[in-house]
């Protein structure tokens, strides 16, 4: 039961990526963000390989290395160098860290730093497979972050126009309630030409709700057209990636 249910399981974008390469996957399922605009630093890159040598901190560096390397492929092979550079720095500065910790007697965080330098290891041996596979990551995850954007954009312009909607309703309905009230301090013939107008004024008021709520439906047929061009357009996407 429990292999069903594992093979059930839908496949994450790295994982397709990535196919049979567990390795690979095991590695950047840590050095890939889902949201690399949020997470990756703002800093250009010079800035921040700088600070990294300062303060032995290269992360940063790394990650925004791989995510410009992603996004610019007629740059690849500056890109390699600069990661793999980063990488054996890193190394150096980690192993200097383990062996204080070794002397310090911290043997168990001496072991996490030895496995920090495996994984630097196989980034200089893998960078350019890690660059192919952030490529068509992030770009994937950029595409979907636009595509979020749009439609919070859109939510939040229906729920305007629904605002609208209901305050446009509420001065009517308080029109409405006015208008009466002057009728009955109005003699019989000024009354009922009151009780005219304000009939025309309600039909008026209907056409423009009925307007309003045609508007509405039409909005919600364009979100579905949005969403199904979506649909087709994420899957020739992943149809691309399976044939590249």
């Amino acid at each position: 039961m429990n292999a069903q249910k594992e093979d059930e399981k839908p496949v994450t974008l790295l994982k397709e990526l990535c196919g049979a390469d567990a390795a690979l996957y095991s590695l950047l399922s840590y050095y890939l963000y889902a949201t690399p605009l949020a997470a990756v630093s703002e800093e250009d890159l010079a800035t921040l390989i700088e600070e990294a040598e300062e303060s032995g901190n290269f992360r940063p560096a790394v990650d925004k290395a791989i995510f410009e390397g992603a996004r610019n492929p007629s740059e690849r092979e500056r890109y390699i160098k600069v990661i793999q550079d980063l990488a054996s720095k890193t190394i150096r500065a980690t192993e200097r860290a383990r062996e204080e910790r070794e002397k310090e007697g911290f043997s168990e965080r001496a072991a996490s730093l030895g496995r920090r330098i495996e994984d630097q290891r196989f980034i200089i041996e893998r960078t350019e497979d890690i660059l192919s596979v952030a490529s068509k990551f992030y770009s994937e995850k950029l595409v979907e972050r636009g595509e979020h954007v749009k439609r919070e954009a859109r939510e939040e312009a229906r729920k305007e126009a629904d605002r609208e909607g209901r305050r446009i309703g509420e001065l009517e309905k308080t029109g409405r309630n006015a208008r009466r009230k002057a009728r009955r301090k109005m003699g019989r013939a000024e009354r009922r030409e009151a009780k005219k107008r304000d009939r025309q004024e309600d039909l008026a008021a209907e056409e423009r709700k009925e307007a309003r709520e045609e508007k509405r439906r039409e909005a919600e047929r364009e979100e579905l057209r949005i969403r199904e061009m979506e649909e087709t357009s994420r899957d020739a996407r992943k149809k691309d990636r399976r044939g590249s």
